[in-house]
């Protein structure tokens, strides 16, 4: 390792090189690898003895179960379309499914990073300042968020817009207001909307098939709930909330094999991450459990009522289908877009976690909801801090008042 520092301070660009408007990448590349030489002498507190880049790191790390399962799982629905597997049976063909999806899954993460990083790197030397860590996490999260079957070239159209008018317009890497991950996923949604909410793309291979086999739609669950989203009466007519149920046990929800996005869909991954996260104390387990009680608390006051079938739907399934897991653990825990006084985290939690399920509930057009709350969240964050602050104020003023 002494060597390889050694070969990379001597292709370090100097000022007087020609090469100098480069240092930003020899920079970025050196620090990933080794400890900066430079120490801070004046002006600053030191916090933790883990840099930003390590910090980035582990949310990496966090995030391999998710992609790890992500994969075999795009590998499991693929064969269930050509009807070789069953539709619960994940460890039937391992191998071959875990070859389809990392041929499928890996070249969305190589787009996502390669075309983020270069433009990341465009900017940094164009500015002449340090190139920021930020985008190894949301190069992670893009892909995770996203159908297996999406084109590539829709992953690089969606990485550019987030990077540029999601972060480098705002001042790059801790000014965005904005999740990264979820600006593309937004762009994508918005500009794709077949791409990101039709029912056959969320199992590779199954738009290309002009028959599909009998009983093979390819919608995930809230696709499928959104189809009886019309009157009582015909909800019950095609068996009601039973036959749904019976159709996606809410164990094989909960390990995640269910048709869906490519990280989104097992709890048990999503888990190991929060774990993670909040052992080494880089995630806020006050917005992961305030997330969660606020989806519970709307789940069960929407039960009082019975118009749509997703009042009916038992709040904990609300959990373990769709996105919501995902965004409690990875997502609304940013800790750029997220809240930061210890208050505002529990508010903003809550109140997120219970626009998730209203927009669920009560949107028909669109079944999923969590990227739209969180993203509203993110910019009433700094409202709700502001608040809490001058709740904070007043009540030291009364407390001075009265001493």
């Amino acid at each position: 390792m002494k060597s390889l520092e050694k070969f990379m301070r001597k292709l370090e660009p100097t000022h007087e090189s020609k090469w100098a408007k480069f240092h930003p990448v020899w920079d970025a590349l050196y620090t990933f690898a080794f400890t900066p030489g430079e120490t801070t002498k004046k002006g600053s507190h030191i916090r933790d003895g883990i840099d930003l880049k390590r910090t980035m790191f582990m949310v990496i790390v966090a995030l391999i179960p998710c992609l790890i399962f992500g994969i075999i799982n795009t590998g499991h629905w693929h064969y269930y379309a050509l009807g070789e597997t069953g539709k619960f049976d994940f460890t039937h063909m391992m191998g071959a499914k875990a070859l389809y999806g990392a041929i499928k899954v890996l070249p969305i993460v190589i787009v996502s990073y390669g075309v983020g990083l270069g433009v990341e790197f465009i900017f940094c030397i164009k500015n002449q300042h340090a190139i920021q860590e930020g985008f190894l996490v949301s190069g992670m999260l893009i892909p995770l968020i996203v159908p297996a079957d999406i084109p590539l070239w829709m992953v690089a159209v969606a990485t550019v817009f987030a990077v540029v008018l999601g972060k480098e317009v705002f001042g790059g890497t801790g000014m965005n207001i904005v999740n990264i991950a979820l600006t593309a996923r937004a762009f994508l949604f918005f500009g794709y909307p077949t791409m990101m909410s039709g029912d056959k793309i969320w199992m590779s291979g199954v738009s290309e098939m002009e028959v599909l086999p009998e009983g093979i739609s390819g919608a995930t669950q809230l696709g499928q709930l959104a189809t009886f989203n019309g009157p009582a009466e015909d909800w019950a007519y095609q068996g009601g909330l039973s036959a749904f149920e019976s159709a996606w046990p809410l164990w094989e929800s909960f390990v995640g094999i269910i048709p869906g996005s490519i990280g989104e869909t097992s709890v048990i991954a999503i888990l190991i991450g929060a774990g993670l996260l909040l052992y080494t104390g880089i995630g806020s387990w006050k917005i992961m459990v305030s997330f969660v009680l606020g989806g519970l608390a709307v789940g069960y006051l929407t039960q009082l009522g019975s118009v749509t079938p997703y009042m009916d739907l038992d709040p904990i399934n609300h959990l373990v289908i769709g996105g919501f897991m995902f965004g409690a653990v990875f997502m609304i825990t940013d800790p750029v877009t997220a809240a930061q006084t210890s208050t505002g985290k529990y508010i903003y939690g809550f109140l997120g976690g219970a626009l998730s399920i209203t927009i669920r509930v009560f949107n028909g057009a669109y079944p999923e909801g969590v990227m739209m709350a969180i993203l509203f969240m993110n910019v009433m964050a700094p409202m709700i801090d502001h608040y809490v602050i001058q709740a904070n104020v007043k009540r030291r003023l009364k407390r001075l008042k009265t001493a």
